[in-house]
């Protein structure tokens, strides 16, 4: 055991695999360390149980990083792990065959629970989830450059994960001023990823794979893009040749990122900005039936008591978004909000389909790629669910 960390107790047994260990089970350290330190763990009885990031402000107390007790978790055990995650992406999953745009770390599916790295040709996206990625975002940040030689950064943390583990960050980038966005590609279909816009990374590469399978189906067919957000799956359609491409979504400024990704692909889908539940409702009620229809809300919920209403409001959308597809057509149907299982998702549209008096066959069940592993033992990090369907009356 490395005796330069500080010791935390558990108060009762573990047996668990899990890296999560809840507040309730921990016992607070007489000098209790900062948010984030890295801590050796053991058990009731004194048993060597880990080693990983403290937060005694935190829900989740203890994140696990290491098991073996010979280990330390120091600069080189970071570039070490970070090294693995890269090495899946690039040489087993043969990413850089297919786009310059992945993600690189995927918390506790590439073994640091709390960092999300994604990565947009040369630019590199830090998202921080816990006060320990956070902590050690130098040691992270020279093992991606390792990995990535001339790489430009930019990092941020959402303020409620802030507040949740206890940390104060403003974003950074390895530039003066605002980052410039990155110009990717994908199935060779081009997009601008701008993480210093006001939407998140700018772009979402978790759905590469089902943007090109669904861009298959759409050849000379009428295309509806719901929640289309900076136009992933409308692009893609119009670059496949579809015969008409409609996008929609209610934010003004994801409409305009749209049309300039679009104007990359000299395509020229049709975008709307609207709410989609009053837009559905009159595009029902003129008779307007679209082929393919896609709908990928943003995330509904962070909060398990609101699970029941963010499944209210994907019946809703649902149900509303099968009212215009055509007998015989396409639906491609999303989550990404992680407190919603699969088997939920499922059954509201099960629901929906019976409320629309619809027939609907489930073509195909997915998620995000295969760059977003999560381990058998801590499914939090699968959070995307992808149902393709074919509406047969």
């Amino acid at each position: 055991m490395d005796n330069a960390n500080p010791v935390v107790r558990l108060k009762n047994a573990w047996k668990s695999s899990h890296p999560w260990i809840f507040q309730r089970l921990v016992e607070k350290p007489a000098q209790r360390p900062k948010p984030g330190s890295i801590v050796d763990v053991v058990g009731v009885d004194g048993d060597w149980i880990g080693r990983g990031f403290y937060n005694g402000h935190s829900r989740i107390s203890l994140r696990i990083l290491e098991t073996d007790p010979e280990v330390a978790v120091d600069a080189r055990w970071f570039a070490r792990t970070i090294a693995r995650a890269v090495g899946l992406r690039r040489e087993v999953l043969q990413l850089d065959q297919v786009s310059n745009a992945w993600r690189v770390f995927h918390s506790e599916g590439d073994g640091i629970s709390g960092l999300v790295v994604d990565r947009y040709d040369d630019l590199l996206v830090l998202e921080f989830f816990s006060a320990g990625a956070f902590r050690y975002r130098e040691w992270i940040m020279e093992a991606l450059a390792a990995q990535f030689p001339g790489c430009r950064f930019h990092a941020f943390a959402d303020e409620h994960v802030q507040k949740q583990e206890s940390f104060d960050f403003h974003g950074f980038t390895s530039s003066q001023g605002p980052t410039p966005p990155a110009v990717i590609t994908e199935h060779g279909v081009k997009f601008r990823a701008d993480p210093a816009g006001a939407h998140k990374t700018g772009f979402f590469a978790d759905q590469r794979e089902n943007r090109e399978w669904l861009s298959r189906h759409v050849a000379g067919r009428r295309v509806l893009d719901l929640c289309c957000n900076t136009g992933g799956f409308a692009v893609y359609s119009a670059v496949r040749g579809a015969a008409e491409v409609t996008g929609v979504d209610i934010d003004a400024d994801v409409i305009e990122i749209a049309k300039g990704n679009a104007r990359l692909n000299n395509v020229r889908p049709r975008f709307v900005q609207a709410d989609i539940f009053p837009w559905l409702r009159d595009a029902a009620n003129a008779g307007e039936l679209f082929d393919v229809v896609v709908l990928d809300p943003a995330k509904m919920t962070r909060d398990r008591e609101q699970v029941i209403p963010a499944l209210k409001k994907y019946l809703d959308m649902n149900r509303l978004a099968l009212s215009v597809v055509k007998p015989g057509g396409l639906l491609a149907t999303f989550s990404c909000t992680g407190l919603v299982s699969e088997e939920q998702f499922l059954d509201m549209l099960r629901r929906a389909a019976f409320y629309s008096n619809r027939t609907v066959q489930v073509l195909r069940v997915s998620g995000a790629g295969p760059d977003h592993p999560f381990l058998a033992q801590a499914q939090e990090s699968r959070y995307l669910k992808a149902v393709f369907c074919r509406v047969l009356d």
